[in-house]
């Protein structure tokens, strides 16, 4: 898929218009909105939802925040607030699957919505992808990335939050990349430095920055890709690669994408 190449997403409100409802809804997120690196990775997945035909549609202007940023930093009130304000636009327009590229939008959905009365069948787009892949539907070609070193960091929301781990490394296995762990994986995988409200603030004192302690780890491995599921982890990984000056040798690229360089 070409980064400069054109694709139409359906918007929500454009479909209850029609009065047609889509099996779901793809939440973009704030990095996906409005972060230029992330701007790719949502492009990549709108891509591969079309390509499988899904019936699907994202929410455009009418999406805000889930919330979680402000609940990490502490701000409860603030969090119900715009939780409690989606739920209510999720009712108008009946959602009932929702799908995220983004581990923390994935996991305060499906685990502290339903509190405030907010109940989806959620799905991380991991999942959608190993599935896809499973059932034949989703056929990417293995020759881009065939016999690649790829090494892939484990999203905190996603794998000790969720325990979402194979299905990621499924999804590069069908790539016929070479998957190399890093020493520290799963559910003993550093973070990236930026969880928990840490994206938002300056670094605290110490020997050493978080995401370049685990860039180190990821580079140990040799690889040719650090692949993420996450946009925090992409920044941090990124960053990671800059400052060690390995950004020639070395690619991050988020798993859409890996699917989506796949497919053509």
């Amino acid at each position: 898929m070409s980064t400069k190449e054109k694709i139409s997403v359906p918007v929500m409100a454009e479909l209850a218009a029609r009065g047609e409802k889509p099996e779901y809804l793809f939440w973009v997120g704030c990095a996906g909105a409005f972060d230029d690196r992330y701007k790719k990775v949502t492009k990549a997945f709108a891509s591969i939802l079309n390509h499988l035909g899904t019936s699907y549609a994202v929410l455009g202007t009418e999406e805000t925040c889930t919330g979680d940023p402000a609940r990490r930093a502490g701000n409860e009130m603030l969090f119900q607030m715009q939780a409690l304000q989606l739920i209510e636009l999720f009712e108008a327009y009946e959602i009932k699957k929702i799908i995220t590229i983004c581990p923390h939008c994935y996991n305060v959905f499906k685990n502290e919505y339903p509190e405030l009365g907010g109940s989806y069948e959620v799905i991380s787009y991991v999942d959608f992808l190993q599935s896809s892949i499973e059932s034949g539907s989703l056929k990417p070609h293995t020759g881009q990335f065939s016999g690649a070193r790829i090494t892939y960091h484990d999203p905190c929301y996603l794998g000790r939050a969720n325990e979402i781990y194979e299905s990621p490394r499924k999804v590069i296995k069908a790539l016929n990349g070479q998957l190399i762990e890093m020493e520290r994986n799963k559910h003993l995988a550093l973070c990236c430095g930026a969880g928990g409200g840490q994206m938002f603030k300056e670094a605290e004192k110490g020997d050493k920055e978080v995401f370049i302690e685990r860039t180190e780890e990821a580079i140990k491995t040799n690889p040719e890709v650090i692949a993420t599921a996450c946009p925090f982890c992409m920044t941090m990984m990124t960053d990671g690669i800059k400052y060690k000056n390995r950004e020639n040798d070395i690619k991050n690229y988020d798993i859409a994408e890996l699917i989506a360089l796949s497919l053509g």
